[in-house]
């Protein structure tokens, strides 16, 4: 995962990059690179780390001219080091490439290459396009049939920027998001809309299997055999733009805070979607849900819930796992998929996968433009503006809200959404962060948190012990509360802390049972309810309120706990080390 930008026009291209790849820094953050074509030739900086203390330190927004490419990176092949670090020039230093993805034959066409006297400075696979664009343009001392050559030699997954000397701009696109934002007298090319949004709205989604040439103010999109492509200008809806902390240490925090008003605004911009989805789950044979991470959590909810209000089964996959046991996806069923950002790989595959036996897929997204709405039968939007910070928070829950739309859809005797009390409750929960940064403080040196629930809450406990985990570091693991005795339970002492999730519902007796079992062991107990108990050493309370919204509720507390134990911890909350917003490689 990686984030990649272009810019050919009349202003300076290094400042305009930096600043793209500053508000793309979610895709990738362990290393930074720009470089520009100048007077004929290429120039290339290049450093680890984020991009404001790399730009601080090597001055990257003031390399000369008006063509540039950039990178953030999330590695995947080799280190993290400035010789890895993208763009990488050719060996002629005649081209310079950025790349997001993964070439899958880089091994066979770097042996190839270095007999024929290419030299390779890096050990990712990422330079093996930069040497084979020039390997094909010196026979070819074409652009165009360059590309076309390239393309037809590399396997994988992969979108890329490349620039020539001669100061032309090409990218091409397979299976990952490439996008051109069409400005007054400029052109960009980029990963993400978040890369040239403060300078255009205009963009053009490149399909899968095209590739753009810029050339003397000219854009020309063409398909991998050659032929032009006509495709649609996009107005890019302004929401993107507001991707800014405001007055909030971090996005994350902001994110968090946000979501008293998300929850409304749910699915909203696709009210018909949710009864189109309705109408297939109610004449389909079988539902199949899928999602990776946070998204998968919020697929357990949806077959807890579907299943108890509207009777109708659910089977939930995790995406990754969806291509093993492919042979279980019956003929002409219906898929929903769940990502925020639509882009992420181990989703698209399942769709792929879903697609070939005839299913119908329904996408839960937030990028109404994305690879997965695009392969989608009924697109409904999350609608909850851009998420910035790594962890999912404000995603989370809109993904369950929509969930409870569907199911209000399919059960309205049984299922009703008190949207303002949530809301409500939501606020009264952020009025008081003070007992939750005093708990942050006791559990920075802890090494191992377990999260426990039943039921409905046993999805928020995985989920718990996710947030922890990207923002923390502390190992901390989900637990069903039936299970405690089936092993957990041996895992419990005083150097232990065990979250609680326990609403004064059905629930609650049996999970307060559990709490004493673990107290008895030793174990610091925090609890998670809108009723108090002398069993927990730390109570974060929640109002009282029903089943259906209490995983809303008590997610709250556990985004901030993480938020706060990450600060205490030292750690940045927005950009956990090894992880990436959207995960568009395998």
């Amino acid at each position: 995962m990686c984030s990649i930008i272009g810019y050919y026009g009349n202003e300076m291209a290094a400042p305009i990059i930096v600043k793209g790849l500053k508000r793309m820094e979610y895709r990738g953050y362990d290393s930074v690179g720009v470089a520009t074509e100048s007077n004929g030739q290429i120039v290339l900086k290049k450093g680890i780390g984020k991009v404001e203390e790399v730009n601080s330190k090597i001055q990257l927004d003031v390399l000369p001219g008006k063509i540039g490419i950039g990178h953030t990176r999330w590695a995947t092949h080799g280190k993290v080091t400035e010789v890895n670090a993208h763009p990488h020039y050719s060996t002629s230093g005649k081209i310079a490439i950025v790349h997001n993805g993964i070439i899958e034959n880089f091994e066979v066409l770097k042996i190839e290459l270095e007999k024929e006297g290419y030299i390779f400075k890096s050990e990712t696979d990422s330079e093996i396009i930069a040497n084979l664009l020039q390997k094909n343009y010196e026979v070819l001392k074409d652009v165009k049939n360059t590309i076309i050559k390239t393309v037809a030699e590399l396997k994988g997954h992969y979108a890329f920027v490349a620039m020539f000397e001669n100061g032309q701009l090409a990218a091409a696109r397979f299976h990952e998001p490439l996008i051109v934002g069409i400005g007054k007298n400029s052109y960009f090319l980029s990963s993400d809309v978040l890369g040239f949004i403060e300078q255009t709205d205009n963009a053009i989604y490149i399909e899968n299997g095209n590739f753009v040439i810029i050339d003397k103010s000219k854009l020309e999109i063409l398909d991998f055999n050659g032929e032009n492509v006509k495709q649609e200008i996009t107005k890019v809806s302004k929401e993107f733009a507001d991707a800014y902390k405001g007055d909030y240490a971090h996005f994350t925090l902001k994110e968090i805070s946000e979501q008293v008003d998300t929850i409304f605004k749910a699915g909203e911009s696709t009210k018909d979607a949710i009864k189109n989805t309705a109408n297939q789950i109610k004449n389909s044979k079988n539902i199949y849900i899928t999602g990776s991470g946070t998204s998968y959590n919020a697929a357990l909810i949806a077959k807890h819930i579907l299943g108890k209000y509207a009777k109708i089964k659910v089977d939930t996959v995790i995406s990754s796992e969806l291509q093993f046991s492919s042979d279980l996806i019956e003929l002409n069923s219906t898929l929903i998929a769940i990502s925020q950002s639509g882009e992420s790989a181990d989703v698209l595959d399942a769709v792929s996968i879903a697609k070939k036996v005839n299913c119908k897929v329904i996408s839960i997204v937030n990028s109404l433009t994305s690879s997965l709405a695009r392969e989608s039968d009924i697109i409904i939007g999350m609608n909850c503006g851009p998420e910035i910070g790594v962890a999912a928070t404000k995603s989370f829950t809109s993904q369950i809200m929509i969930i409870y739309k569907i199911t209000e859809e399919l059960a309205k005797e049984t299922f009703e959404i008190k949207y303002k009390e949530i809301s409500e409750s939501i606020s009264k929960i952020l009025e008081n962060h003070d007992q939750i940064r005093h708990i942050a403080k006791e559990i920075k040196k802890i090494s191992d948190i377990y999260v426990l629930g039943r039921g409905i809450h046993y999805p928020i406990a995985i989920e718990s012990a996710l947030k922890l985990k990207e923002l923390t570091y502390i190992h901390a693991e989900g637990i069903p509360g039936g299970e405690l005795k089936h092993g957990p339970l041996a895992l419990m002492d005083s150097n232990v802390f065990v979250i609680i999730i326990n609403p004064n519902d059905t629930t609650y007796s049996d999970t307060l049972t559990s709490a004493r079992e673990i107290k008895a062991r030793g174990a610091k107990i925090i609890g998670i309810s809108d009723k108090k108990s002398d069993i927990y050493d730390y109570w974060i309370e929640i109002p009282k309120s029903n089943e259906i919204s209490y995983p809303i509720l008590e997610t709250i507390p556990i985004q901030l706990l993480s938020y706060y134990a990450a600060l205490e911890k030292d750690t940045d909350p927005d950009y956990p080390r090894n992880l990436a917003k959207s995960v568009t490689v395998k």
